[in-house]
């Protein structure tokens, strides 16, 4: 049996972090077996669904580089199959059409409410033996064992039983004609003969309707993996309030796939005391059996710390397109000045965003208000002199490199009887604006002779 999984996102939104980790551990444990991860887009709420956030999930996906061995397929390319398997279950009376009005189905609600009982429809229509005209609105309702129980083998939470006289007859159409969540899931499960679903535990109550169904139509169970919510700081669940809760907020962020895909893997699951993990790693250790039961706690802080550490650590030559997207949303134009990868290599250190990089990254590419003499000299008085000397000695260099802009550098500290530092301070506050930057030396080079030279004459004229 070859293992098949797959991630089924509404396209409601923009996908939750949360719904990331569950793709990652769909993806993770296909690639584990050696089975195939289909992506599925959920899409029959279509008053909700929307183009917009079909793009926003691919695009997310894509960007973590979750690929995906089939798909994505559509659930309303498919409402002929989940009517034909429907009236499969009418035949076999494993389904039945319900004429009860909204009226009456309010009235048993509010009685039952008023009566301490669980709301549940009574099943009226369950055997009816003449059936009304069929120009009469109806629904179809899944006909629901009575007795029994189901047993759910469940890879997080264990053995859940659930008895079959606490599950009504849930509808699997509507009045209108569309099939409801619960039906497409099965009837899609089946037809793509998923092996294992691994989805939120908030799922957790519709698995014994699911299984049930499954059963009436003959089909095998998937076996379940039923992951713990993500909870905010609070305790609460992981929501807007607690901050960016979207992969595209993320990635907009300044955070990297890797540094994310890094935070969830480990958000639930562990392999001892390990903290970082490549792609391959993950593959090789992960386990389903090895999920928390309990919710974990978001922490934004620990996730900073994994992007720094990938920032620090990773290829540049791989970083670099992230970083030129970051200054793309600036409006920064990069075609003349530095090399990204170079600035890059040199801003790797300070920061814990590529977006944060982006931004101290602007002097590179950008002028700025040129500083006043006046605003200089308040800062360090008597500088002036000092950097007229250093704008000669740079005109003068011939290779513009870092060694030779520190010797002129030292050389002209030397002169004026100045620490290395109170020179260097105010010379980079003409180049670049302010008053952080890599060293001083670097930052020249990479700014290049011809600006450099244009910022202290506007600086000092």
């Amino acid at each position: 049996m070859r293992i098949r999984t797959r991630f089924a996102p509404s396209p409601t939104g923009f996908l939750h972090v949360g719904s990331a980790r569950t793709a990652l551990y769909c993806w993770l444990f296909a690639k584990k077996m050696q089975g195939q991860f289909i992506l599925r887009i959920e899409d029959t709420d279509q008053e909700r669904s929307t183009p917009e956030a079909v793009k926003a999930i691919l695009e997310a996906m894509v960007w973590l580089d979750l690929d995906w061995d089939e798909g994505p397929y559509y659930q309303t390319q498919h409402f002929s199959r989940y009517r034909e398997v429907a009236e499969q279950l009418l035949r076999s009376q494993h389904a039945y059409r319900c004429y009860c009005s909204k009226e009456r189905l309010e009235k048993l609600r509010e009685n039952q409410l008023a009566n301490k009982q669980k709301p549940r429809y009574d099943g009226h229509c369950r055997d009816l033996s003449v059936q009304s005209s069929l120009e009469t609105s109806y629904v179809i309702r899944f006909r629901n064992p009575e007795v029994g129980e189901v047993m759910i083998e469940d890879c997080v939470r264990g053995r859940v039983i659930i008895q079959n006289a606490e599950l009504d007859d849930l509808i699997i159409f509507r009045s209108d004609g569309t099939p409801t969540y619960n039906f497409t899931v099965v009837v899609d499960d089946w037809d793509m003969k998923i092996t294992h679903v691994i989805r939120g535990d908030d799922h957790l109550n519709n698995t014994p309707r699911q299984i049930n169904i499954l059963k009436a139509l003959g089909a095998n169970l998937p076996i379940y993996a039923h992951i713990p919510m993500i909870l905010g700081s609070d305790g609460k669940r992981l929501s807007k309030r607690h901050g960016a809760v979207s992969v595209q907020q993320y990635c907009e962020d300044g955070i990297l796939p890797e540094a994310l895909l890094n935070y969830l893997v480990r958000l639930g699951w562990s392999h001892g005391d390990q903290e970082i993990f490549t792609r391959d790693e993950m593959i090789q250790y992960f386990d389903l059996h090895d999920i928390n039961k309990a919710p974990s706690a978001f922490n934004p802080e620990k996730l900073l710390w994994l992007n720094q550490h990938y920032i620090k650590t990773g290829d540049p030559a791989l970083l670099v397109k992230h970083f030129q997207w970051q200054l793309e949303q600036l409006g920064i134009n990069t075609t003349e000045g530095p090399k990204l990868q170079e600035v890059l290599i040199a801003q790797r250190e300070r920061v814990k965003t590529l977006k944060e990089m982006a931004e101290k990254s602007r002097f590179f590419y950008q002028d700025f208000e040129a500083i006043r003499p006046e605003f200089l000299e308040q800062q360090a008085p008597g500088i002036i002199e000092p950097l007229l000397a250093l704008y000669q000695a740079f005109e003068n260099i011939s290779v513009w490199q870092a060694k030779t802009i520190q010797e002129v550098l030292e050389e002209k500290a030397n002169q004026f009887g100045l620490k290395l530092g109170k020179l260097a301070q105010p010379l980079r506050l003409v180049v670049t604006g302010g008053t952080v930057s890599p060293p001083i030396d670097v930052t020249l080079q990479l700014i290049g002779k011809k600006r450099v030279l244009e910022r202290l004459k506007r600086a000092l004229s």
